[in-house]
C-alpha cells in the first residue's frame, strides 16, 4: 500500500509539472503569435540606419534563412556593398508581406532583392498553394514599385527535399513556383533573376557543394550567388522605373 501511494504521489507531480510546461509553452506561443512576422526582429537596427545619401545605391536583400545565412556566412559581402540583408530563418511570404513596409520601405533602398517561397512549399506556417506564393510576391514587388523601389525577383533555390518535413515534393513544386515567378516579371517588367538553373544538380535538387543539407547554402553556394545578383542589382539600378 505504501509503494502505491508513493507512486501515486509520483505521478501527481509528474502531472502538475506536464501542466505547468503546458501552461509555459502555451504563454509562449501567445507572445510570439502577437508578433507573428516578427516585426521586432529588425526594429533597432532600422531605426539606427540613416536616411540614405542621394548618391547611395542602398539595396535591401528581404527573405528567409537562406537570406540571413548570406548575411552570417558572407558579412563582408554586405558590407563592401553596403548591402542590407533583411531575413529571417523560417519565414514565408505572408510574414515578409506583413513586415514588407518596415523592413524594406522605410528604409529607403534603390532596389530590393526579393528571395522567398520555399517555407511556404514546406507548410511552415500552414498549407499554402503555389498561386497564393505568387501573390504575395507580387504584392510585395507592387508595393516597392509604387515606392520608387526597383525589384529584382529571384528564383527559388533548388532543393529535393525538406530535411524537417519530408514528402513536401519541393523538387516538383519549386520549379512549376519558379516559372511562375518568371512569367510574372516579364508581364511586369520586373527583373528575374534564375538562382535555380546555376545550382541544380541535375534532379532538381542543389549541388553537394553548394548546401550543406539540401537547402541551406555553404559559402560556395553564396558566392555563386553573388556573382549572379552584383550584375542583376547593376542593371536594374541603371534602369528606369516603369
Amino acid at each position: 500500500m505504501e509503494f502505491k501511494s508513493n507512486q501515486n504521489t509520483m505521478n501527481t507531480k509528474t502531472i502538475f509539472k506536464t501542466l505547468i510546461m503546458c501552461a509555459f509553452l502555451i504563454t509562449s506561443f501567445k507572445v510570439d503569435a502577437q508578433d507573428w512576422a516578427n516585426l521586432k526582429r529588425y526594429q533597432a537596427e532600422n531605426a539606427e540606419l540613416k536616411t540614405p545619401e542621394k548618391q547611395e545605391n542602398r539595396v535591401v536583400f528581404m527573405g528567409n534563412s537562406i537570406t540571413q545565412g548570406w548575411v552570417e556566412t558572407r558579412p563582408e559581402f554586405f558590407k563592401k556593398n553596403a548591402y542590407i540583408g533583411r531575413g529571417i530563418s523560417g519565414q514565408t511570404t505572408p510574414q515578409m508581406l506583413i513586415r514588407f513596409r518596415q523592413d524594406v520601405i522605410a528604409l529607403q533602398p534603390k532596389a530590393v532583392v526579393i528571395l522567398a517561397g520555399t517555407n511556404d512549399i514546406a507548410g511552415n506556417t500552414g498549407p499554402s498553394t503555389l498561386e497564393m506564393i505568387i501573390d504575395n510576391l507580387a504584392s510585395m514587388a507592387e508595393v516597392a514599385r509604387a515606392n520608387n523601389i526597383k525589384v529584382i525577383l529571384c528564383s527559388v533555390l533548388p532543393a529535393y527535399d525538406y530535411p524537417w518535413k519530408k514528402g513536401m515534393e519541393p523538387n516538383i513544386k519549386i520549379p512549376q513556383l519558379n516559372e511562375m515567378i518568371k512569367a510574372y516579371a516579364a508581364q511586369k517588367s520586373f527583373v528575374y533573376l534564375d538562382f535555380f538553373s546555376a545550382m541544380n544538380d541535375g534532379k532538381n535538387g542543389m549541388k553537394a557543394e553548394y548546401s550543406y543539407d539540401g537547402v541551406h547554402c555553404t559559402a560556395k553556394g553564396y558566392e555563386v550567388m553573388e556573382k549572379l545578383v552584383q550584375p542583376a542589382i547593376a542593371n536594374v539600378l541603371k534602369t528606369k522605373l516603369k
